[in-house]
């Protein structure tokens, strides 16, 4: 008989969490997971999957335009805000059943609950007012949106959790914010029709990221009409009928009707009861753990956000993974966090994996870089002159290809093949030797053969 309730805890319902639960399960561990809000975490309920449709929405009137180049003739389009949400709803809600079902077919019991630790094998369960024991306890609690600085009617904003259930699309709206979370949400905000202002403290957008990335997806949202203000910060916020006025810290004014604060993410680590029992945390709250996700106490373990390492969902999956694998299937290995791909889906879209050219130097020395702007065949019909960019860093020592930078329609799906070439240590070569695919935008990856010039940033 053992001493512990269940073999593995987890605190934490979103797709590390989940991952761990399933798999550790599947070895045979009884297994119990508590999610006080909805099974699916950031992920699924406020983050990749509601931001990827709200996208796709976005994009339609790209299409519309475009339809009259090729022969297509219809009426004035209409856009109506519910009825996208009450979609995206339906299919969140789908989502989540279908997490629901998987943790319950692989016998993990589920509490719908807010938990905490009593010790390092005891955690308290809040709305059912009992304590249950655990051999392992996996913190998942992810992150959540950080409000910055304490400024005069901060109460007025929103952020990305509540942008989901806006009850009708915004007219004007302000992103305040320059990392991706920011620029997605002004690009699909203004896809939809709203008048967009993006506010950054910084000089530009999308901080490490490759700097051409960043410089020609910033001149195609201003294409775009989106409007960027950089080295701003927002003072105060006042409510000023029918909207806001957001102030600048040089005394400009926005009049908007939402103001919507995307300045970084958190880990979600406040009153989990990690300071009494000497879980140790870093500076921004984040959970130290090592490459194994163990954390300062050794039969607690943390994944995803809430560690600080890659805030991304596959990120948290392979961790999540990793832990029960060597955990409760006598298979240990560790999530690589090197080489990991991602995507800013911006209108144009970016997808990148790799050393930007910066780093490249940085970390390579002598690099070699490959640069390609072009009219995507689709452009030229439809008469839109937006461009897509594709870049290649080299290491010029080796030959091997260290980064891949895309910007353009499905450029996050290019750079998810190129990935693995990357991870296999393709050669320029390599790339050079691959036949074309003809007529696609990808084959300039494997038909670049002239050295761009460093870009303008890098070179400086």
């Amino acid at each position: 008989m053992t001493a512990f309730d269940f073999d593995l805890f987890v605190i934490g319902g979103g797709s590390g969490g989940v991952r761990a639960a399933r798999v550790a399960a599947s070895y045979g561990a009884r297994v119990a997971i508590a999610e006080e809000d909805r099974l699916g975490g950031t992920c699924v309920i406020r983050g990749c999957i509601p931001k990827k449709l709200l996208v796709y929405a976005s994009r339609f009137r790209d299409d519309f335009e475009d339809a009259a180049g090729f022969g297509w003739s219809a009426g004035e389009p209409r856009f109506h805000w519910p009825a996208l949400i009450a979609a995206k709803d339906r299919e969140i809600a789908r989502l989540e059943r279908v997490y629901r079902a998987n943790l319950e077919d692989a016998g993990v019991t589920i509490f719908t609950d807010r938990a905490e630790l009593a010790d390092r094998h005891r955690v308290r369960l809040e709305n059912e007012g009992k304590t249950v024991t655990a051999d392992k306890i996996l913190l998942a609690t992810g992150g959540k949106p950080h409000l910055g600085d304490p400024i005069p009617g901060r109460e007025h904003v929103i952020t990305s959790n509540e942008a989901f259930h806006l009850p009708e699309l915004p007219r004007r709206i302000a992103v305040y914010g320059g990392a991706y979370i920011a620029v997605e949400f002004a690009s699909l905000f203004a896809g939809l029709g709203a008048e967009t202002t993006i506010v950054y403290r910084g000089e530009r957008i999308l901080r490490g990221f490759d700097d051409d990335l960043r410089g020609a997806l910033a001149e195609a949202l201003r294409a775009r009409g989106i409007r960027i203000l950089t080295r701003r910060l927002i003072s105060r916020i006042d409510r000023k009928p029918p909207g806001l006025e957001a102030r600048l810290d040089d005394g400009a004014t926005l009049s908007v009707d939402q103001v919507m604060y995307a300045v970084g993410r958190v880990p979600n680590s406040a009153g989990l009861g990690l300071e009494q029992i000497g879980v140790e945390r870093g500076s921004n709250g984040h959970i130290v753990v090592d490459e194994a996700s163990r954390s300062s106490v050794d039969n607690i373990f943390a994944v995803g956000d809430v560690t600080g390492r890659v805030n991304l969902t596959p990120a948290a999956i392979r961790e999540g993974h990793a832990f029960a694998d060597s955990e409760f299937g006598a298979k240990p290995w560790t999530a690589d966090h090197m080489l990991v791909p991602t995507a800013v889906f911006s209108t144009p879209e970016i997808g990148t994996v790799g050393w930007s050219e910066s780093d490249a130097r940085e970390h390579c020395g002598p690099i070699a870089v490959f640069k390609s702007r072009f009219r995507p065949l689709r452009n030229t019909l439809a008469g839109r002159d937006e461009r897509m960019l594709m870049k290649l860093v080299v290491d010029d020592r080796s030959g091997r290809v260290v980064g891949c930078h895309v910007m353009g329609p499905d450029a996050a799906e290019i750079v998810q093949m190129a990935a693995i070439a990357l991870r296999m240590g393709a050669t320029k070569a390599d790339f050079d030797a691959t036949m074309a695919l003809h007529p696609t935008a990808a084959e300039e990856l494997v038909t670049m053969r002239e050295q761009g010039a460093p870009s303008a940033v890098a070179a400086e």
